[in-house]
């Protein structure tokens, strides 16, 4: 229940920022999407959903919907992404599918290296759809 509420507090906020800064629309499709230190995640929270909590650790949340905001619905999707940082170093991000009621979230969580500025690729296949590529610039001050 938790981790439904900090999920949609997370998207509350992705949808609270300019369009193009956290989401990619394509068609009828759009992708939302996030980064955080694990930190801002309560201790059973993080446990509850197996989430390392680390001033080292990010989170990245991504969500596929279909329709118009507020009538839209979760798709499933594979989601691939990537994190580089400013010295050039890439990590693959793997990400797992949460499910939560009718709320669908894919998360994985990424090192960061104190106060880190990391460059999110992700890409997500839809199926019959053409993937979709997104990327964003987060910076991080984990506590």
């Amino acid at each position: 229940m938790r981790l439904r509420s900090w999920l949609a507090v997370a998207l509350l906020f992705t949808l609270s920022l300019p369009a193009a800064a956290n989401s990619k629309r394509v068609g009828d499709l759009r992708v939302y999407f996030n980064a955080l230190p694990t930190t801002e995640l309560t201790p059973e929270v993080a446990r509850q959903y197996g989430i390392t909590r680390s001033a080292n650790r990010a989170l990245l949340n991504v969500s596929v919907r279909r329709g118009e905001p507020g009538a839209d619905v979760a798709v499933p999707a594979k989601v691939l992404a990537v994190a580089t940082n400013l010295a050039g170093q890439r990590n693959g991000v793997s990400l797992r599918e949460v499910r939560d009621g009718e709320a669908l979230y894919y998360l994985g969580n990424v090192p960061i290296n104190g106060q880190d500025t990391l460059t999110f690729e992700i890409e997500v296949i839809v199926q019959g759809q053409a993937p979709i590529k997104a990327s964003f610039r987060q910076e991080f001050f984990p506590q």
